[in-house]
């Protein structure tokens, strides 16, 4: 897929492959038409010059290489050089298509940023005025304000207008590029605003197909487990009845342990899909929350939490077991990642807009490509058996759905820093929410 500079490269070729087919057709209209001869020469080495440039332009786009907003500018700045050209050679100000000068400001102000686009309407404004050099305040004998052809107080009220018509040129640029570029900045960010919901929609989608699939599943699996597990439970008093090898027993007590394991698992994920958008909410201090998800996790001792004051003055209303769980599969992440006896920092500290946890890893970090699939839905990096790919997925989902936010921030070599936001006052408002609502925090 093209990106945005690329199709503005391309409308750009066809629309001055389009202003030279229309100067050659005027040129010649006015002068063979009209009856009012013209320099052909010039005027056509002008336009040819435009054309040879836009072969070059298409032939330089063909390579696939990156474009740059520079070049978009440059191309622009050229076709406003050359269209003073054409006007300075066929009346200079008095030529009504000096009109076009604000066709290439706003085309400028759709496609470019604001430096740059105001970097050309001042070239554009500086053009025009150059126009007025040779043909108004120092015309030439036979030109259109020559004191041979017309009285001094007509010359006066001509200059005057044309003088005027400047200063409307310029403070008609700026009007069109500041109400252009705010129009195109509004329409960017509304877009971007839909782009966030359509994903926070899909993202809640997921989920509740999720803990549909986890409940089907642990519905369908819990008779033949059980019966794994009754049958394995008897073939283990027989066998010690009996008297068999150690190993044998050993075995089967394996098979016991891993159909608790296959439940287990099936719990987990019906209440981490599940849980959070039918647990009732139970006002605790923030603090608390933590304390909550480090309970009972192995590597809890490599855990440096920095909690701010407020954490245990303050308190909040929020699904206290989806939150902690959520909690719960960053840090436990975290330590995964930083390996065998290396720290894992958290912190937790209350800002103007709500609260942030900051969890930091001592890893290898991630690299771009794996950092920009984090949080999909049973994507993983770790082993079979270490993890299904669903902790960041759940943890995003837990926040957005109170109004928060998830963001990941990775160096390969520095480790990976993840941090929770939700806000303060509005996990009230956010427990009113009618189901599949969901405030989104753009990542930053």
């Amino acid at each position: 897929m093209r990106d945005a500079q690329a199709i503005n490269l391309s409308w750009l070729l066809r629309l001055r492959w389009g202003a030279v087919v229309g100067q050659a057709a005027i040129i010649l209209g006015v002068h063979f038409g009209l009856g009012m001869t013209q320099r052909l020469l010039p005027l056509f080495a002008t336009i040819a010059v435009a054309a040879a440039s836009n072969v070059a332009l298409g032939l330089w786009a063909r390579r696939e290489r990156p474009i740059r907003e520079r070049l978009l500018w440059a191309v622009m700045a050229l076709d406003v050089v050359l269209l003073t050209v054409l006007l300075d050679l066929s009346g200079g100000p008095f030529n009504p298509f000096s009109a076009l000068y604000l066709v290439h400001i706003a085309l400028a102000a759709v496609v470019l940023r604001a430096g740059w686009t105001w970097a050309l309407t001042g070239l554009a404004i500086a053009s025009f005025g150059a126009l007025f050099v040779d043909h108004l305040w120092f015309p030439s004998q036979g030109s259109e304000l020559s004191s041979a052809h017309h009285p001094q107080h007509h010359i006066h009220d001509v200059r005057m207008h044309l003088e005027g018509m400047w200063a409307a040129f310029a403070l008609a640029a700026g009007f069109i590029v500041y109400f252009v570029q705010r129009v195109t900045r509004a329409l960017a960010a509304r877009e971007a605003e839909l782009v966030d919901a359509r994903t926070a929609a899909a993202r809640h989608e997921k989920l509740t197909a999720l803990g549909t699939l986890a409940a089907g599943a642990a519905h369908e699996l819990s008779t033949p487990l059980s019966t794994i597990a009754v049958a394995a439970r008897e073939l283990e008093r027989q066998l010690m009845r009996k008297g068999s090898e150690a190993a044998t027993l050993e075995d089967v007590q394996l098979i016991r342990q891993q159909v608790a394991r296959c439940r287990d698992i099936l719990t987990q994920m019906t209440l981490d899909a599940g849980a959070s958008q039918g647990e009732s909410m139970v006002e605790l201090a923030p603090a608390a929350l933590v304390e909550e998800a480090l309970e009972g996790l192995p590597g809890r001792e490599r855990v440096r939490t920095e909690l701010d004051v407020r954490t245990r003055e303050e308190r909040e209303l929020v699904p206290a077991h989806a939150f902690a769980r959520a909690i719960r599969g960053v840090v436990k992440n975290a330590l995964q990642a930083s390996g065998p006896g290396a720290p894992v920092r958290l912190g937790l500290v209350r800002e103007a807009a709500g609260w942030r946890l900051t969890v930091e890893d001592s890893g290898e970090g991630m690299p771009a490509e794996v950092l920009a699939r984090a949080g999909e839905p049973f994507f993983t990096t770790k082993a079979p058996g270490e993890g299904m790919g669903l902790g960041l997925f759940l943890t995003r989902a837990v926040l957005e759905q109170l109004g928060g936010g998830l963001v990941l921030r990775s160096t390969p070599g520095q480790g990976t820093t993840v941090v929770l936001t939700w806000p303060a006052g509005g996990l009230r408002q956010s427990a009113a929410l009618p189901a599949g609502t969901s405030r989104v925090k753009p990542e930053a």
